[in-house]
């Protein structure tokens, strides 16, 4: 597969198995690109996050890695993608140290591109594994939840953490939310913030494989592809809009509306993310 490169992405060509040499060469090419694309194998691609160094959210980067992930879903030589971080942290959300003084346009945008990306990879026609190496918090959570299946090292933590920063959660993620979490997780995850393991994840269906070390995390996500790569894909595309296509329109349709001028923090939120700022 051959893609010019672009700026915040890069295009790298390395193969194997995860190794210490292959992880250094992974990081030096993340520190210049926020989205770089490998092929793996034949039909299957690692889309890697690489906004060091923790992947915080915000509209451009979610908004290029809707781009990204919407091409590759168009792709008919792409068979399966594998999501991965290079990063201790998968994704920890959004940089509270820069929301807390976003001013209303600026919350509207991230809010805009909240809806854009995640719809764009829950909607993505093609199977998407989620290689979990790290905590995926907050927004970050939703690489996980919107991805088909989904493999997590042992010592990850996973967790919805807004109602801490004193946010509610946009139309887009809370659609993901309410068509992948059951009711009770969604409570336990959404009114306490607090994260919780693998493997209490793996018990609410929302995590399927646990990996020991990073090698295995690697090992069982490109096995997951493989499997998924090898269904026909036409079946494969269309079950997966018919399951998701309910959610899919309402996601559409509120972005179609715009997002509430009145913008999405409230009294409270810049408080809320301080007290977590200073807890370290």
């Amino acid at each position: 597969m051959s893609r010019p490169k672009r700026k915040g992405r890069a295009l790298w060509t390395e193969a194997g198995a995860h190794s210490g040499e292959r992880r250094e060469s992974r990081e030096a090419i993340v520190a210049e690109s926020e989205l770089n694309i490998r092929q793996v194998e034949d039909g299957i691609i690692e889309l890697q996050l690489g906004r060091a160094p923790a992947n915080a959210l915000t509209s451009e980067f979610l908004l290029s890695f809707a781009e990204m992930i919407t091409s590759l879903g168009q792709d008919e030589t792409v068979k399966a993608i594998i999501l991965s971080s290079p990063f201790k942290v998968f994704s920890a959300g959004l940089d509270l140290k820069e929301a807390q003084n976003f001013d209303l346009a600026q919350q509207q945008a991230v809010v805009h591109g909240l809806n854009v990306g995640f719809l764009a990879l829950y909607a993505c026609p093609k199977p998407v594994v989620a290689c979990v190496g790290g905590a995926a918090i907050a927004g970050g959570l939703f690489f996980v939840l919107a991805s088909d299946r989904r493999v997590a090292l042992s010592k990850s933590n996973l967790g919805l953490a807004e109602v801490q920063a004193g946010v509610d959660f946009p139309i887009g993620p809370l659609e993901i939310i309410k068509a992948t979490l059951d009711p009770d997780t969604q409570r336990r995850l959404m009114l306490t913030g607090q994260p919780i393991g693998p493997i209490a994840a793996r018990n609410a269906g929302f995590i399927d494989i646990i990996a020991e070390d990073h090698e295995d995390l690697w090992a069982y996500s490109l096995s997951e592809a493989r499997k998924l790569a090898e269904l026909p894909s036409q079946a494969y595309a269309a079950i997966k809009a018919q399951l998701r296509s309910d959610t899919i329109r309402k996601i559409e349709t509120a972005i179609a509306e715009n997002e509430p001028e009145t913008g999405w923090f409230n009294s409270q939120s810049k408080e809320a993310m301080q007290n977590i700022i200073q807890q370290g």
